[in-house]
Protein backbone atom coordinates (compact mmCIF):
# COMPACT_ATOMS: atom_id res chain seq x y z
CA UNK A 1 0.00 0.00 0.00
CA UNK A 2 1.51 3.16 -0.83
CA UNK A 3 2.23 5.99 1.30
CA UNK A 4 0.06 9.46 0.89
CA UNK A 5 2.38 12.39 -0.15
CA UNK A 6 -0.63 14.58 1.48
CA UNK A 7 -0.65 15.10 5.74
CA UNK A 8 -1.09 18.45 6.73
CA UNK A 9 1.17 19.78 8.96
CA UNK A 10 -0.21 22.67 11.93
CA UNK A 11 3.30 24.16 12.61
CA UNK A 12 4.41 24.54 8.94
CA UNK A 13 0.58 26.31 8.31
CA UNK A 14 0.64 28.67 11.48
CA UNK A 15 3.93 29.38 9.77
CA UNK A 16 1.75 30.21 6.85
CA UNK A 17 -0.34 32.01 8.25
CA UNK A 18 1.87 34.65 10.39
CA UNK A 19 4.27 35.14 7.23
CA UNK A 20 0.40 35.99 5.34
CA UNK A 21 -0.24 38.56 8.10
CA UNK A 22 3.19 39.89 7.99
CA UNK A 23 3.53 40.17 3.68
CA UNK A 24 -1.03 41.86 4.03
CA UNK A 25 0.73 44.32 6.39
CA UNK A 26 3.49 44.93 4.17
CA UNK A 27 1.29 44.91 1.30
CA UNK A 28 -1.04 47.59 2.71
CA UNK A 29 1.04 49.90 5.30
CA UNK A 30 4.76 49.79 4.62
CA UNK A 31 5.10 52.61 1.50
CA UNK A 32 9.16 52.69 2.22
CA UNK A 33 12.39 51.86 0.22
CA UNK A 34 13.36 49.01 2.08
CA UNK A 35 10.67 46.89 3.66
CA UNK A 36 7.94 46.47 0.93
CA UNK A 37 10.66 45.91 -2.05
CA UNK A 38 12.69 43.92 -0.35
CA UNK A 39 11.11 42.26 3.09
CA UNK A 40 8.05 41.33 1.03
CA UNK A 41 10.19 39.37 -1.47
CA UNK A 42 11.97 37.95 1.15
CA UNK A 43 9.48 36.60 3.15
CA UNK A 44 7.20 36.12 0.04
CA UNK A 45 9.23 32.87 -0.90
CA UNK A 46 9.26 31.28 2.88
CA UNK A 47 5.70 31.75 2.66
CA UNK A 48 4.98 30.02 -0.11
CA UNK A 49 7.75 27.28 1.22
CA UNK A 50 5.22 27.16 4.25
CA UNK A 51 2.07 26.29 2.61
CA UNK A 52 3.65 23.97 0.76
CA UNK A 53 4.85 22.03 3.67
CA UNK A 54 2.09 22.45 5.74
CA UNK A 55 0.03 19.78 3.28
CA UNK A 56 2.45 18.14 1.49
CA UNK A 57 5.14 15.70 2.78
CA UNK A 58 8.19 16.19 0.57
CA UNK A 59 11.68 16.93 0.89
CA UNK A 60 13.06 20.37 1.89
CA UNK A 61 15.17 20.45 -0.54
CA UNK A 62 13.11 19.89 -3.47
CA UNK A 63 10.46 21.98 -2.10
CA UNK A 64 13.21 24.82 -1.69
CA UNK A 65 14.19 24.66 -5.34
CA UNK A 66 10.63 24.54 -6.66
CA UNK A 67 9.74 27.86 -4.95
CA UNK A 68 12.74 29.28 -6.13
CA UNK A 69 12.10 28.11 -9.43
CA UNK A 70 8.35 29.41 -9.73
CA UNK A 71 9.50 32.54 -8.00
CA UNK A 72 12.02 33.04 -11.06
CA UNK A 73 9.63 31.74 -13.53
CA UNK A 74 7.17 34.79 -12.20
CA UNK A 75 9.72 37.63 -11.90
CA UNK A 76 10.65 36.18 -15.80
CA UNK A 77 7.11 36.74 -16.47
CA UNK A 78 7.92 40.72 -15.21
CA UNK A 79 10.51 40.86 -17.76
CA UNK A 80 8.34 39.53 -20.19
CA UNK A 81 5.50 41.89 -19.80
CA UNK A 82 3.60 39.36 -19.70
CA UNK A 83 0.50 40.84 -17.26
CA UNK A 84 0.33 43.67 -20.61
CA UNK A 85 0.28 40.71 -23.32
CA UNK A 86 -2.34 38.86 -21.67
CA UNK A 87 -4.82 42.16 -20.96
CA UNK A 88 -4.77 41.99 -17.21
CA UNK A 89 -2.69 45.24 -16.30
CA UNK A 90 -6.19 46.79 -15.30
CA UNK A 91 -6.52 44.00 -12.83
CA UNK A 92 -5.87 44.85 -9.17
CA UNK A 93 -5.32 41.12 -8.64
CA UNK A 94 -3.48 39.87 -11.32
CA UNK A 95 -1.02 42.43 -10.44
CA UNK A 96 -0.94 41.41 -7.18
CA UNK A 97 -0.21 37.98 -7.96
CA UNK A 98 1.96 38.33 -11.36
CA UNK A 99 3.58 42.20 -10.35
CA UNK A 100 4.38 44.76 -13.14
CA UNK A 101 7.80 44.93 -13.29
CA UNK A 102 11.33 42.95 -13.39
CA UNK A 103 14.01 43.77 -10.67
CA UNK A 104 17.10 42.04 -10.32
CA UNK A 105 16.91 43.08 -6.61
CA UNK A 106 13.84 40.69 -6.30
CA UNK A 107 15.73 37.84 -7.99
CA UNK A 108 18.41 38.14 -4.86
CA UNK A 109 15.93 38.37 -2.46
CA UNK A 110 14.38 34.98 -3.59
CA UNK A 111 17.66 33.46 -3.53
CA UNK A 112 17.78 34.95 0.04
CA UNK A 113 14.82 33.61 1.30
CA UNK A 114 15.26 30.20 0.14
CA UNK A 115 18.64 30.16 1.62
CA UNK A 116 17.51 31.46 4.80
CA UNK A 117 14.72 28.58 4.39
CA UNK A 118 17.07 25.90 3.44
CA UNK A 119 19.80 26.73 6.13
CA UNK A 120 16.94 27.16 8.55
CA UNK A 121 15.57 23.64 8.20
CA UNK A 122 19.29 21.91 7.97
CA UNK A 123 19.57 23.99 11.41
CA UNK A 124 16.12 22.60 13.14
CA UNK A 125 16.96 18.72 12.34
CA UNK A 126 20.04 18.66 13.70
CA UNK A 127 19.08 19.77 17.11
Amino acid sequence: MKKSIFKFNRIYFSLAMLLLMVETIIGLYMHDDYIRPFGGDFLVVILIYCLIKSVIQCDMNYTALGVLLFAYLIEWCQWLHLINILGLQGSFTARMLLGTSFAWADMLMYTLGILFVWLTERLVRCI
